[in-house]
């Protein structure tokens, strides 16, 4: 093949030819890595407590619009005493829209949390590893 010929073409061997396909490939490569880093690492994630299933009192009577304006409302709040007033005003408002419509909601709104953070339930007693029970005593 020193002839500069493919076995069987008439055509002659460039390798210029294939060193620029070759750079192209890498740059298309490159360019497609960096775009897909620059996605993912651009997307934020969203804060906590919109990404938990939080169950909104009195929903059912919502629209979907309001349910999100709700949503922004308790994001945008500077402290926790601000979202408390917040759900406290949504409370009365849907519990007067309920009764509005003839309807009854529960008197109280159901417990935020859930989890193993303040207020939440956790493991509850015994139910660690520590010592005083097992499988091994």
């Amino acid at each position: 093949m020193s002839s500069g010929r493919v076995a069987g073409s008439e055509r002659p061997f460039r390798m210029e030819t294939i060193m620029r396909t070759a750079k192209r490939i890498t740059s298309a490569l490159g360019l497609a890595l960096v775009l897909a880093v620059g996605l993912v690492h651009g997307v934020e994630p969203a804060p906590a407590a919109t990404t938990a299933k939080e169950v909104i009192y009195g929903s059912q009577l919502m629209t979907r619009q309001e349910r999100i304006d709700y949503r922004a409302r308790l994001r945008t709040a500077k402290t926790a005493e601000e979202r408390d007033q917040i759900r406290r005003e949504h409370h009365q408002a849907m519990q007067a829209r309920a009764q509005a419509q003839g309807m009854n909601l529960p008197d109280m709104p159901p417990d935020v949390g859930g989890g193993m953070g303040p207020g939440g339930a956790g493991m509850g007693p015994g139910g660690g590893m520590g010592p005083g029970g097992g499988r091994n005593r």
